[in-house]
């Protein structure tokens, strides 16, 4: 089910999170931006924009024409759409970036074969989750129960689960980085993304097209 009347009637709640959270924010991007290695990128799930700004992606894919309103003051060049029927042509990109996207599409595999479509050979994507077994996940998992507007319409998927995701769309992982090592209820603190990913909150695999 289609989660774009959520986000277009709640983008600028969900954009708030970047301004209250900044220092969570900012160690997302530095992680992402440690895997990131090769132009042009397409950010699938693009959102408010606010990854896309920060890491120089020039374009961006949604299903959500208020998140895509948002994504386009911000400079990135937007197109609705959706993972599972990306508007690109084969080869159309070297990087594709899915952070945080996964966990709110309807068909993971099928976004993946996506991905590995409109990428050239040799090409990335860069799959970011919240891990469902890290204190991050079960917290959010929490406050879906309770009724979040966001998290209770999240699938999060665990790091073994994606890998075998990957492999299956006929991925090659090549590289991990996690942050986020506190827990939710923690006060947070500037922490480097490191390779060792065990109970990170935000977790980033490099997959090559090959």
């Amino acid at each position: 089910m289609s989660t774009a009347g959520l986000f277009d009637e709640l983008r600028d709640v969900y954009d708030s999170w970047y301004k209250e959270n900044w220092l969570l924010a900012e160690m997302e991007v530095s992680t992402v931006a440690r895997l990131l290695r090769k132009r042009p990128v397409l950010e699938v799930g693009v959102g408010s924009g606010f990854f896309a700004k920060r890491l120089e992606v020039e374009n961006g894919v949604d299903p959500s024409i208020g998140m895509l309103e948002l994504a386009l003051k911000r400079g990135i060049e937007v197109v609705q759409g959706i993972g599972e029927k990306l508007p690109y042509r084969n080869s159309s990109f070297n990087t594709i970036l899915l952070i945080v996207t996964l966990c709110f599409v309807d068909d993971v595999d099928e976004v993946l074969r996506e991905s590995h479509r409109v990428l050239r050979n040799g090409g990335d994507v860069i799959s970011c989750i919240i891990p469902r077994e890290s204190p991050w996940g079960q917290y959010y998992l929490l406050l879906a129960r309770e009724g979040h507007p966001f998290y209770s319409r999240a699938r999060f998927l665990s790091v073994n689960e994606l890998v075998d995701r990957l492999r299956k769309a006929r991925f090659r992982v090549d590289k991990m980085l996690g942050v986020l090592s506190f827990g939710p209820l923690d006060k947070p603190r500037w922490e480097e993304p490191s390779e060792d990913i065990r109970g990170k909150g935000f977790v980033c695999i490099r997959a090559v097209k090959e």
